[in-house]
């Protein structure tokens, strides 16, 4: 999810999606951890997703101050 689109979701949504996207990491590491992946990639790319999403919450946060 690039960060043009995530800037387009509302708080809730964000919210939700990042929930979502931290189960799914969850999965994929004990999925590696019993048995090698495909693509391990796939699990840099979803933290760094995660941490996109973190940002924009906290950045939201701080402008209603």
């Amino acid at each position: 999810m690039k960060t043009r689109e995530i800037k387009e979701l509302t708080t809730t949504e964000l919210q939700e999606q990042m929930d979502a996207k931290r189960e799914e990491l969850n999965r994929l590491v004990l999925n590696h951890a019993i048995s090698p992946i495909d693509n391990p990639a796939q699990i840099r790319d979803i933290r760094r997703t995660i941490a996109r999403m973190a940002t924009e919450l906290r950045q939201r946060e701080l402008q209603q101050k």
